[in-house]
């Protein structure tokens, strides 16, 4: 039986800047992950770039059934304070559109200089280690029990994460742990997802596959304004994926393709200027050419712009401002960046990331019910929950 003072149980994000600080604190701390490696999920983020952050952070950037819970976390530990950190190690970075920052190299950088803070504290990193028990009697510490020997601590932090990206590892382990303690879970979905097609839908759009088109999308009165990439099963792209986050089996989307000029207005001047014009030349120049033939019938698009009539132009802006889809699905964890749902914050305490009905038991990142948008805003949540709970482990 190994005593310590805090065990985390997931060598991510979140259970790294967790151990640092308490680390800082003198505190002797245990990381045991199942993983051959910590920080697989750093390193295949944001294109092997790492979006560690974003300039611009607030509570609306979050998902929640406790819309407060995050506040705190995220004004004690900010965006400004990890963009230090970063700089204090002389890592090279820069942004992207909306506030994104990235590295220059590689998230190798990010996941280095975590190992290079871990390693100035007595932290220890256990790799390889499956948990088969996790039990707590009254006054006395967490035993956990792995199949390389067991740990006591006093302070138990589950930093396992959500059920995204199966393939590295993904698991609904912190759910379960959180049941064990009588603690609600959130119901957990995909989220930052592509979106499937219906059969039918399938069979029309599957030609765009390779397309992305600059556009809104809106559902259940949240809208984003980025691309949307068609697929050979779906529609992604940035903005499909930020919808995905709000999005409801049954629910439709609509998608507005041509977000910065009027349809109408386009069509009415070039009618001017070129009456004997064909409205596929009309459109090809404000849309690529395939997603104009399959969205209007061939015989239509060689109608000659003065032959339009105001019910035919009400129609093409309709179809290409109001474009309403009814989505099949989404592709699942399997793709998912996040996982929407978790354990219930208002189990949490939101200063200490303690269980109010526990003491000594933790829960920080991806595995509570807080999911950030597309852009850092789910690594920042790591940063600042995982320090949050840092100080008082």
């Amino acid at each position: 039986m190994k005593q310590v003072d805090v065990i985390i149980i997931g060598a991510g994000a979140a259970g790294l800047m967790c151990a640092i600080e308490a680390g800082k604190r003198g505190r002797k701390v245990v990381i045991l992950d199942h993983a051959n490696k910590p920080g697989k999920k750093i390193l295949m983020s944001g294109g092997g770039r790492c979006n560690f952050t974003n300039y611009t952070v607030e509570a609306d950037n979050y998902i929640s059934s406790n819309p407060h819970f995050c506040k705190s976390a995220l004004s004690r530990y900010t965006q400004w304070d990890f963009i230090e950190l970063v700089e204090q190690h002389g890592i090279a970075y820069h942004q992207r559109d909306h506030g994104q920052l990235f590295c220059d190299n590689s998230s190798k950088d990010i996941l280095s200089m975590l190992l290079a803070e871990v390693q100035k504290y007595p932290i220890s990193i256990q790799l390889n280690h499956t948990i088969k028990q996790i039990s707590k009697k009254t006054k006395e510490p967490y035993t956990v029990e792995s199949q390389m020997g067991q740990y006591q601590c006093d302070s138990l932090v589950i930093a396992s994460g959500g059920l995204s990206i199966p393939k590295m590892g993904a698991s609904p382990f912190g759910y379960k742990i959180a049941e064990q303690f009588n603690l609600k879970i959130i119901p957990t979905s995909a989220a930052l997802v592509p979106f499937t097609f219906q059969h039918t839908d399938k069979q029309r759009f599957e030609t765009l596959s390779g397309i992305a088109i600059n556009s809104i999308v809106s559902c259940r009165n949240k809208q984003f304004k980025e691309n949307t990439l068609f697929t050979h099963r779906g529609l992604s792209g940035p903005a499909i994926l930020q919808i995905s986050s709000y999005w409801q089996p049954g629910d439709h989307i609509e998608i507005n393709l041509l977000p910065d000029i009027s349809v109408t207005e386009h069509l009415l001047c070039s009618m001017n200027a070129h009456p004997q014009q064909i409205l596929k030349t009309a459109l090809n120049q404000q849309l690529p050419k395939r997603l104009v033939t399959v969205f209007f019938d061939n015989r239509f698009l060689e109608t000659k712009l003065h032959s339009l009539t105001n019910q035919q132009i009400d129609f093409i802006s309709k179809q290409l401002h109001h474009w309403k889809i009814k989505p099949n699905g989404t592709e699942g964890y399997r793709t998912a960046e996040v996982t929407r749902g978790g354990v219930d914050c208002n189990e949490i305490s939101s200063k200490t990331m303690q269980a109010n009905k526990y003491p000594g038991l933790y829960f920080i990142g991806e595995v509570l019910d807080v999911t950030g948008w597309l852009g850092g805003y789910n690594f920042q949540w790591a940063w600042s929950s995982g320090w949050c709970a840092g100080q008082y482990v």
